[in-house]
């Protein structure tokens, strides 16, 4: 089989400013959870299908992101208890392009992902409430809780973003993800973990799911902010996702351990 690198290389490049069009930010998301291997598997058939983000000559990008959370941990627990109207807070860096974002995630009880986000600088990542811009943000957007908000989970990872011929739907394909916890100083490694993602504006025709579908792979929600707070935080909740951590292990053929368990 072709590497997956080698195919990006194959795929027309689709640059920052014509993805504004594909933005998103108001969104139906479906998520997907591979290894390596079936990655690769269903990209021999990207081409002719897809473009490929480019920014910088570079078709895969590095971003971190730091999650923030009250103490006790409401906005994962809130997930973590099937709440359907839920968000999350969070600082995201997207390393190649050395630039920063406040942005503030709302999943709505429709089933869609509503995002708002602000630009702020890089020297202001890590510290949530440093100007009046983000306090003001922060008043208007945050609903979930009134109390202060600490810099909890803090991640790393690499992403390919796909985009459909007709641009009405964008793929993001993350791996190499990596955590560490702020609160606890616990480290971990998801190394292995493919998570996709297919955002569209509504149930339209995909050709990004039909080829999941014909290498019967199903949809599975995992959020990496979860993930990596169940495997670096022995405090919080863990019972439903017991089965997701099982599937992940399966899938990068190692077991990955939750910090709570005995």
């Amino acid at each position: 089989m072709t590497p997956v690198p080698d195919i990006l290389q194959m795929l027309p490049p689709i640059s920052l400013e014509e993805m504004s069009a594909v933005k998103l930010m108001n969104r139906t998301d479906t998520k997907y959870l591979l290894n390596n291997q079936m990655l690769e598997q269903i990209a021999q058939h990207w081409q002719g299908l897809f473009f490929v983000q480019e920014n910088l000559q570079k078709r895969v990008s590095r971003y971190k992101t730091l999650y923030f959370d009250t103490l006790d941990a409401l906005t994962y627990t809130i997930h973590h208890n099937k709440h359907l109207h839920r968000q999350k807070i969070r600082e995201r860096i997207y390393v190649d392009t050395n630039t920063c974002f406040l942005e503030v995630k709302n999943k709505v009880n429709t089933g869609r992902t509503k995002k708002k986000r602000i630009e702020i600088p890089m020297e202001g990542f890590g510290s949530l409430y440093d100007t009046e811009q983000k306090r003001a943000f922060l008043a208007e957007k945050v609903w979930v809780t009134r109390e202060e908000l600490q810099p909890r989970l803090q991640n790393a990872f690499q992403r390919i973003t796909l985009v459909n011929r007709q641009k009405s739907e964008r793929i993001t394909i993350d791996s190499g993800i990596s955590f560490h916890n702020l609160l606890t100083g616990c480290d971990a490694s998801a190394d292995g973990l493919v998570i996709i993602e297919v955002k569209q504006n509504g149930n339209i025709p995909s050709d990004f799911k039909r080829l999941l579908l014909d290498a019967r792979i199903q949809s599975h929600g995992l959020s990496k902010y979860c993930l990596g707070m169940l495997l670096t935080d022995n405090h919080v909740k863990y019972n439903r996702f017991k089965p997701k951590i099982r599937m992940v292990s399966k899938l990068v053929g190692r077991e990955l351990v939750v910090a709570s368990q005995p």
